[in-house]
Formats: C-alpha cells, sequence, structure tokens
C-alpha cells in the first residue's frame, strides 16, 4: 500500500513539472504574439506594411546585405501603387526605415513559429504533453501556419491595385492574431492549478459573452486602422459635432457602410465599446460580493475602464503612434482578462 501511495505521489509530481514546462512555454508563446500584435501595429501606423513586395517564408529572414540588395528591394517597391501615388521621390534611407518595420513584423513571425514548434516536438518526443492536450497543440500550430499564409494574403492586395492592404485583410489577419493569443492563453490557464469555485449559471454564461464581445470590438479596430477611420472625427463624447452624426449610410448597399464607409465604422467602434464598457461594469456590480469571483469582475472592469480611457486619448489626439500602441497593448491584455475570468469558471484539465 506504501510503496502505491508513493508511485502515485511520484506520477502527480511529474505530471505537475511537466505541466508547468508546458505552461511556462505556451506563456512565452503570448508573449511573443503579444509583441507580433504591437509590431504589426506599429507597421500599419507607420505605413510600412507594403515596403517588401514579395514572399519567401524562408530566406526572407535575410535582410538586405549590400547596397546592391537595398536597391533591388527599393527598385520592387518603386513598382507599386503607394509608391507611384504617394511615396514618389521618396529616398532610400526612408524606404530603409519603413521596410525594418515590416521585416521586423514578419522576422517576429517566423521566431514565435521556431519557438513553437521546436519546444512542441520535444514535450512531444519525451511525454511530456498530456493527450487531453495534444489535439489544442495541433490546432495552434495550424492557426500559426494560417496566419503566415493570411498575412501575405493581406499584403498582396495592397501590391496592385491599392495604395494601402484591403481593410477586410487587415481586420482578419488581427483577429486570427488575437484567437493564437487567446487560445494558447486558454490551454496554459487550464494547465494551472484553479481552485474550483461555483459560479451562478448568469455568470458563467457571461464570461465567454465578454471575450467574443472583446474579439468583435478588436475586429472593427482592424477595420478602422485598415481605413484610417481614427484620423477623422477625433472629437469626444460627439462625433462629428453629433450624438448621431450624418453620413453613417451614405454607401450603397447599406450592409457595405459598416466595413467601408470610415465614419460608419468608426461610429461602430465607438458604440460596441460603450456596449462592452456597460455590460462588464453591470457584471462588476452583480458579481462584487460573490466570494471568488468579485475581485476578478472588479479586475476586468478596471482594465476596461484603462482601455477606454486609453482609446479616448488615441481618439482626440489623433492617433499618435505611442498612444495608439498604448491602445493597442491594452486590447491584448483586456483578452487576456477575460480569458483568465473565464477560465477561472471552468476549471483546469483533469489530471
Amino acid at each position: 500500500m506504501q510503496q502505491k501511495i508513493s508511485l502515485n505521489y511520484a506520477i502527480s509530481q511529474r505530471t505537475s513539472s511537466h505541466r508547468l514546462q508546458v505552461r511556462l512555454w505556451l506563456y512565452l508563446i503570448c508573449i511573443m504574439v503579444f509583441a507580433m500584435v504591437l509590431v504589426g501595429g506599429a507597421t500599419r501606423l507607420t505605413d510600412s506594411g507594403l515596403s517588401i513586395t514579395e514572399w519567401k517564408p524562408i530566406l526572407g529572414i535575410i535582410p538586405p546585405l549590400s547596397t546592391a540588395d537595398w536597391l533591388d528591394a527599393f527598385t520592387k517597391y518603386q513598382l507599386i501603387p503607394e509608391y507611384t501615388q504617394i511615396n514618389q521621390g521618396m529616398s532610400l534611407s526612408e524606404f530603409k526605415f519603413i521596410f525594418w518595420w515590416e521585416w521586423a513584423h514578419r522576422f517576429l513571425g517566423r521566431i514565435i513559429g521556431f519557438v513553437f514548434f521546436l519546444p512542441l516536438v520535444f514535450f512531444w518526443m519525451t511525454g511530456r504533453i498530456e493527450k487531453q492536450i495534444k489535439p489544442h497543440l495541433v490546432f495552434l500550430l495550424f492557426l500559426g501556419g494560417l496566419q503566415g499564409a493570411v498575412g501575405w494574403w493581406m499584403v498582396k492586395s495592397g501590391l496592385v491595385d491599392r495604395v494601402d492592404v484591403s481593410q477586410y485583410r487587415l481586420a482578419i489577419h488581427l483577429i486570427i492574431a488575437c484567437f493564437i493569443f487567446v487560445y494558447a492563453f486558454w490551454v496554459a490557464k487550464g494547465l494551472a492549478p484553479i481552485k474550483n469555485i461555483s459560479a451562478p449559471l448568469w455568470l458563467k454564461v457571461m464570461a465567454p459573452i465578454i471575450l467574443l464581445l472583446t474579439l468583435s470590438q478588436i475586429f472593427l479596430g482592424g477595420l478602422v486602422a485598415g481605413l484610417d477611420a481614427g484620423l477623422a472625427f477625433n472629437d469626444w463624447p460627439l462625433m462629428d459635432g453629433a450624438v448621431l452624426p450624418d453620413g453613417l449610410a451614405i454607401l450603397s448597399p447599406h450592409w457595405i457602410n459598416w466595413f467601408e464607409n470610415p465614419k460608419a465604422v468608426q461610429f461602430n467602434h465607438r458604440m460596441l465599446a460603450y456596449f462592452l464598457f456597460v455590460v462588464v461594469f453591470l457584471q462588476m456590480l452583480a458579481a462584487r460580493n460573490i466570494e471568488g469571483h468579485g475581485g476578478r469582475a472588479k479586475l476586468l472592469f478596471a482594465v476596461i475602464f484603462a482601455q477606454a480611457a486609453l482609446g479616448v486619448t488615441t481618439l482626440v489626439l489623433q492617433v499618435p503612434l505611442n498612444w495608439a500602441l498604448a491602445h493597442q497593448a491594452g486590447a491584448i491584455i483586456l483578452l487576456a482578462v477575460t480569458v483568465a475570468n473565464w477560465r477561472a469558471m471552468v476549471g483546469s484539465y483533469p489530471d
């Protein structure tokens, strides 16, 4: 009997150790995806995303190393509409500035791929990954590959007939990155020992709804970025001097205003922000005294309050780079808090 207890204890300790290793690895991936989103945001805000006109998944990791290489890359950039219609006359040094932002974005994406794939193989081959976790990690690997392809699909939209990338493809690229972050963080939190504290059904239902609303708000933010909609209508709390501004439905068919009318896109981003803020505030009021859940509800409200303040500041200052990136970072932090909030109600993976 004593030997059996000792064996079970040893197995439990080994499982806990393996879970900790996998969890820390996934947290590292989350941090890197967080950085990737910020670099991607800076790439967009500096209009750098079209500076590399080719997709070389392997050799593209090597930047231009000589003057001839730089001139070759610059010559290819000079053939696309962004240069001929907007940046004609740009110097080589100015081109290098936008090139390095885009190269850094792609380089970080490749590094994330290596940091995910190599430890995945090691953990898998050494039996550190539990059977119930394996499908989640394979799916994450698939999402990473898909994200790379979608990134190039997005860039291609700005190389021929447009001077920038499609706002649809930009928003999709952003939301996939956020979903990768959410999924990796969800799995990682599930590997942590979570004290199972019962919660009312309404609270369990609200947790995934808030996460879905947050992802929807980020998607709308991607459309705002894709249309440069934040550079206009910079008054607040009114918009263009009114509560309900004119010009929200000037395109036909009507639905297209939701995606292609900068004024309507920014208005929708504001309205969903208000709605999400109210939902989180009401949840905080209702849950503030529920043992084990009140603290998380208050934290969630504090984060969304800070994110709303960052959003308003970014808008009224007409989207300066530092404030815009802070707002983008706030969105990912908000995602992390919403995922942790939901995961705490679901509990960790069974041993």
